[in-house]
């Protein structure tokens, strides 16, 4: 059968899914609600639609609905790019040695290069229906940045966009992709906001942080009248959207029979790895099927596997709503690395709580090895990953490996989020042996812990 296999699968327009998944209708323990940071109570619909769109905050609070309709119009969107090819990756088998079956489903198939126009195109989306004008945002790697003013430009929405400084310095080729597409990008912490001074003031010479720029995005959305906030990641609403992944990753493997052993995932706030997972983490948790889930994250940000499992404020500047989730505290400010979609301070509610649960794993990777693997697949694949996927692809080699010691012919399946083709100064610091790891200490991290809040 494997020989059968051609080394693209896609999926005919019929097969396309036609509805998300809300794997929270399916979990014995649903995550902890999300807190209004005033009251520190449950927050509403009403409440959380004073931040996102009503649609969107619905879709928040949904723990009942397993699935839910996607618009036609977002999925006439979807065409544009969609479906995304899920790939043999024959020749990175045959260079490993391995009798492991590797597959990668590939989102850098788009102009934004990522995963990200999933859930950009549906929040865009949402919002023009309300009637609004514009809508304000955060970016790190500034691959959710591009993917939103692409769909606001397509809907003819004002963006603005609050750009981690460490990203916005090092990729300005991004940046200007973003301003092509009519959004206005600021550098975060800026001084343009409250809590953007305050922030500066604090840490001095800051390279930012998703915390810092969130909470600057969230601010200027209530200074502007017929402005939302929308955000890219960590929120259950993203991980629904992003399901669009793992639905037809999942069609595509059973139209071949083959089931996955392990599924891999890089996480920084959760998005991309909840939704190329949920729908396998569902069929475990349904009892249907057995799968090794592998969450991956930066060894310089790992709230996952050193983290605390507690309620903390979603940014830096603590204005939005509390989450529990594992977390390195909202004053966490990580280390300046080349992989800046992942440098968030927690991790998906979702995501947390699957990993709680035991449902799924999680393990961190140092960025000079995530360099190597992506030099490695990209020399054989013929794809330049984004430093983000790069973290599942180290993984995914890793147990690729493991099968050739034990002679396991395993079957891997992979997420490999986008291209790195504006991350040419990291992949050049690489090169030039320039590029160093970096470990939180203890110490350092129980200063973030000291700024988590007081909740029961």
């Amino acid at each position: 059968m494997s020989e059968k296999i051609p080394y693209k699968i896609y999926l005919t327009e019929s097969e396309m899914p036609k509805q998300w998944y809300n794997i929270r209708a399916h979990m014995n323990n649903k995550p902890a609600p999300i807190l209004n940071p005033q009251t520190l109570k449950p927050i509403t619909v009403d409440e959380l639609s004073e931040i996102f769109c009503r649609e969107l905050a619905i879709q928040e609070l949904d723990e009942t609905n397993a699935y839910i309709d996607i618009p036609k119009e977002i999925q006439d969107f979807y065409k544009m790019y969609r479906p995304s090819p899920l790939t043999r990756a024959y020749c990175l088998e045959k260079a490993l040695g391995t009798p492991a079956k590797i597959y990668y489903k590939f989102e850098g198939n788009n102009t934004s290069g990522s995963h990200k126009l999933n859930s950009a195109i549906a929040q865009a989306y949402y919002a023009k229906q309300q009637g609004l004008k514009g809508v304000t945002t955060e970016t790190g790697a500034g691959q959710w940045g591009t993917a939103l003013s692409m769909a606001c430009a397509y809907l003819d929405l004002d963006c603005q966009v609050y750009m981690v400084k460490v990203s916005y310095e090092q990729k300005p080729f991004r940046r200007e992709v973003m301003r092509t597409f009519g959004a206005s990008v600021t550098p975060s912490p800026s001084m343009t906001t409250n809590v953007g001074k305050k922030i500066n003031r604090e840490f001095p010479g800051t390279s930012g942080s998703l915390g810092c720029a969130i909470s600057e995005a969230v601010e200027a959305a209530a200074a502007q009248e017929g402005y939302r906030y929308v955000l890219g990641s960590v929120l259950s609403q993203v991980l629904i959207h992003q399901t669009i992944i793992g639905l037809e990753t999942k069609i595509a493997l059973d139209k071949y029979n083959v089931k996955p052993d392990i599924i891999i995932g890089c996480a920084g706030g959760g998005s991309n790895l909840g939704g190329l997972i949920s729908p396998f983490a569902g069929e475990k948790i349904l009892g249907k099927e057995d799968y090794r889930i592998i969450a991956v994250e930066p060894a310089s940000c790992p709230s996952l596997t050193r983290g605390r499992y507690a309620y903390d404020y979603c940014d830096t500047g603590k204005v939005c709503p509390l989450a529990k989730m594992y977390t390195l505290g909202s004053g966490f400010i990580p280390s300046s690395s080349h992989s800046g979609g992942l440098r968030y301070h927690g991790m998906s509610s979702i995501v947390s709580q699957l990993y709680d649960d035991g449902i799924i794993e999680a393990t961190s990777v140092e960025q000079t090895s995530v360099f190597a693997a992506a030099t490695q697949f990209a020399r054989v694949e013929g794809i330049l990953p984004a430093p983000e996927s790069s973290h599942a692809i180290k993984v995914a080699i890793d147990e690729a490996l493991k099968c050739k010691e034990t002679g396991e012919e395993k079957t891997i399946v992979f997420g490999l989020t986008g291209t790195g083709y504006f991350d040419m100064v990291a992949y050049q610091r690489f090169n030039d042996g320039d590029m160093s790891d970096y470990i939180p200490t203890d110490e350092e991290l129980e200063k973030g812990f000291a700024t988590l809040p007081k909740v029961e």
